[in-house]
């Protein structure tokens, strides 16, 4: 069992979920980002979330994207983002997955990214722009490192097609709960709680819900039937508003939502 999905299987059994955060790595600055990350994890954040800034980002909506946009601006490189991993995980034990479009992986080498993000200590990687038919390099470079792979499902998925994500992912499925891009709503669709049945009907043993996800109550909302809830907007718009006190706060809020009892 890997160590996110350890984690989750751990707040199962406490009768609650998991609660991952994300953030982008560069933003504001590359310290500000690190220190962001690790005040995620001592308030309550059960998987760090850390995302690449790039150039296409088409599953982020304005909040994420601005975000994203002002660390490229600063200067970020792929090197920086294993850097981060590197410094977050000598401050804390909690696992740290990053979130990258494809394409900079391509580019950087897929066995090279592997070995790279092992080394720092990373836990694995979302891939939102990859499918698993086209994933083959990445299960065998992250079955030889070790490393977690998370594939995305989203409500208009086919049966087999949420399959294959399933057979696919370690750590857990990713369920958007909406059809959309990221951004804070004031309710998360409905269909997140029919996708989530239907990846268990698939064979899902660990699913996390995100897109849309900003407050405690949503949380709470989302772990009366996934194992886990991700959030972003919410946790970056905090860093943009009142850097990392003000996250460090949200995510104490927000981890008052894995409170179920």
């Amino acid at each position: 069992m890997s160590a996110v999905e350890s984690v989750i299987a751990a707040r199962k059994a406490a009768g609650s979920g998991a609660l991952v955060g994300y953030l982008p790595v560069g933003f504001p600055d590359f310290e500000s980002s690190v220190d962001a990350a690790v005040a995620l994890a001592e308030n309550g954040v059960d998987v760090i979330e850390l995302g690449l800034p790039y150039s296409d980002p088409v599953m982020d909506g304005t909040v994420i994207q601005q975000a994203t946009q002002t660390a490229l601006a600063g200067g970020f490189r792929l090197a920086d983002g294993f850097e981060a991993v590197r410094r977050i995980t000598s401050r804390t034990d909690v696992p740290v997955l990053v979130m990258t479009y494809w394409n900079p992986v391509v580019q950087y080498g897929v066995d090279r990214f592997a070995d790279d993000l092992a080394a720092a200590g990373g836990a694995g990687l979302i891939t939102p722009d990859l499918i698993p038919d086209e994933a083959g390099p990445w299960l065998a470079a992250s079955e030889r490192a070790g490393l977690d792979r998370v594939f995305l499902a989203a409500p208009s998925s086919t049966d087999a097609r949420l399959r294959q994500a399933v057979e696919s992912s370690r750590g857990f499925v990713y369920a958007v709960s909406t059809m959309g891009i990221t951004g804070a709503r004031s309710d998360v669709d409905s269909a997140a709680r029919s996708l989530v049945a239907r990846l268990r009907d698939a064979g899902a043993t660990s699913t996390c819900v995100g897109l849309g996800i900003s407050t405690a109550a949503q949380v709470r909302e989302v772990l009366e039937y996934a194992d886990g809830a991700i959030v972003g907007s919410a946790l970056v718009r905090a860093l943009a508003d009142g850097g990392v006190d003000a996250v460090a706060r949200t995510a104490a809020e927000l981890a008052t939502g894995t409170r179920l009892a």
